[in-house]
């Protein structure tokens, strides 16, 4: 089988992560990987900001779980690091973009042996004022808007099975 195809079946999501963090050399081919995500004209409008210092990575987290109403909760699952997948809302693809770009960071994960998972409301945590804050910090202008976090590390337990596809998956006319 094509090692692409092969990479796209087997990628599932992680929610259980060992503390140790990914090696350098694994997080960059990641991170390429989603640089080079389609984009609509090729603007190229997403922004990855790599988070793992513990104070910033706790930062995300509250923000996150009390956006979903369990101030308690662990979002990320414990995962060494999170990427922000952002991007400029002078394009007019700009969350396509993001998503594209969300997919590569995942793909290539799972071809290193590395586990991910997509994790929502970075477009609401980036609107806040405290994402709004986080941006200015970083440096970024505030046309950015979040598409999501992609989080990374290795897997604290074997991964599921992929579920079966449903019948009516595709349609043939």
């Amino acid at each position: 089988m094509n090692e692409i195809i092969k990479a796209i079946l087997d990628r599932r999501s992680c929610r259980s992560y060992k503390e140790e963090q990914i090696g350098e050399e694994e997080l960059s081919q990641i991170l390429q990987a989603g640089t080079y995500a389609a984009s609509g004209m090729n603007m190229q409008s997403a922004k990855l900001v790599v988070v793992q210092d513990e104070e910033t990575r706790e930062q995300l987290r509250k923000m996150n779980a009390a956006i979903m109403g369990s101030p308690d909760a662990d979002p990320f699952y414990g995962a060494p690091t999170i990427v922000v997948v952002l991007a400029d809302t002078d394009s007019r693809n700009w969350f396509a973009d993001g998503c594209l770009v969300m997919g590569n960071l995942m793909l290539a994960a799972s071809a290193l042996g590395v586990g991910s998972c997509w994790i929502n409301r970075a477009l609401e945590g980036f609107d806040s004022p405290e994402g709004k804050a986080l941006l200015k910090k970083w440096g970024i202008d505030a046309r950015y808007r979040g598409v999501g976090h992609c989080i990374l590390g290795y897997a604290a337990a074997p991964l599921p099975a992929a579920k079966p596809r449903k019948k009516d998956y595709i349609v043939r006319i």
